[in-house]
């Protein structure tokens, strides 16, 4: 053990007369995190809405504005009765177009149903559907509003409709887009880390002679690994305080769950950073098989971006071996909801696994290499 230290006390010795590695270690983090934070946002809103109003009625206008004041839609224009809405779409001059008959008006001066029609652009699945929702919502308060000035208290509806959104409320997409870029940052963070650092080794000719000394492969794995660890910690607090101060999330449960799951992550994580040093001759190549082998799958086969649900079948098989996966389960319980590390115990055993096995087969590549 004391040889794994010594290792790793030179390891944070040469990071430390390293100071722009040690800065890139440690800003990249910060960067991606202000980066993605604020350029990726999945929220829809100012969706361009043309209004073809053949009722131009009091009510009809009121309907309209409930709809432009909400945020969610902007006025494009409107449409004159008759319109080729087919046109109106492909051009994309709207996303939405919502069409009032004629007799709306006098159907609510009457106190019966008036009906509306919103024509939707399908061509973006999950737009639409977000764009359907928050129409259902406005005309479901409109309902609500008419009811009671009508009667005085809100009438009882023929269906019941209680939404209730519970750990994100204000449905904010940071909220979200936190935890899976943790994910993301750590995996390429600690993977290109510690495959840069050995396969530096290699380059300058200092691995051949830390391979012929007494130092056993154990040993050289936790010297290291342990550096790097240390460092990924400390990014995953800047991480955490950045996502706090800038963008209002915070962690609702446990830090030391959170933290605790976090360095079994890292330990994968680094551990294939191992793997793929030992697989490369020069920094180019490791970057490069690195970058491909952590960033993709923690971003397209995680969850991070994309429902894995809506995958095809096949591929929704090969998010089972991603880590990120996983982990982002237990951040986004932890972090969001406030759960324990024990209500996600299967998705903490599979990080588990997963270290240890990468870690087994870079230590076995190792020592064959210093044999």
């Amino acid at each position: 053990m004391r040889k794994a230290i010594a290792i790793a006390g030179k390891e944070l010795r040469q990071a430390r007369r390293d100071p722009f590695s040690l800065m890139m270690l440690l800003g990249i983090p910060t960067f991606m995190l202000l980066l993605y934070g604020f350029a990726l946002n999945f929220d829809v809103r100012h969706v361009a809405l043309a209004i073809e109003d053949r009722s131009r009625t009091r009510a009809s206008r009121d309907l309209v504005a409930s709809f432009v004041n909400s945020t969610y839609f902007d006025d494009a224009g409107r449409l004159p009765a008759g319109s080729d809405i087919d046109q109106v779409l492909q051009r994309r001059q709207a996303k939405a177009v919502l069409v009032i008959p004629e007799t709306f008006g006098k159907a609510e001066a009457s106190g019966a149903q008036g009906t509306v029609q919103l024509i939707l652009d399908g061509a973006d699945a999950s737009t639409a559907s977000t764009v359907l929702g928050y129409a259902e919502g406005i005309v479901a308060q409109r309902n609500v509003e008419l009811s009671t000035a009508m009667t005085g208290i809100a009438a009882r509806p023929s269906v019941a409709f209680e939404p209730r959104v519970w750990y994100n409320p204000e449905l904010k997409s940071t909220n979200f887009l936190i935890p899976g870029l943790m994910g993301f940052i750590l995996m390429l963070t600690a993977v290109l880390s510690t495959a840069l650092s050995v396969v530096r080794e290699k380059e300058r000719g200092t691995m051949e002679q830390l391979l012929v000394t007494s130092l056993r492969p154990a040993e050289l794995l936790v010297g290291k690994t342990i550096p790097y660890l240390v460092i990924s910690l400390v990014a995953t607090g800047i991480i955490l305080l950045a996502a706090r101060v800038l963008f209002g999330v915070a962690v609702r449960g446990s830090y030391f769950d959170l933290f605790l799951a976090t360095v079994v992550y890292l330990v994968g994580a680094l551990a294939w950073g191992l793997l793929v040093s030992s697989m490369s001759r020069s920094q180019a190549m490791a970057f490069q098989v690195g970058s491909l082998t952590s960033m993709l799958p923690a971003i397209f086969l995680s969850g991070f971006i994309f429902p894995i649900r809506a995958m095809p079948e096949a591929l929704q098989v090969v998010t089972y071996a991603v880590p990120a996966r996983y982990f982002l389960v237990i951040l986004r319980g932890i972090i969001l909801k406030g759960a324990p590390l024990t209500a996600y115990l299967d998705d903490l055993a599979f990080l588990v696994l997963y270290g240890g096995v990468v870690l087994a087969i870079a230590w076995r590549r190792l020592a064959k290499e210093a044999h």
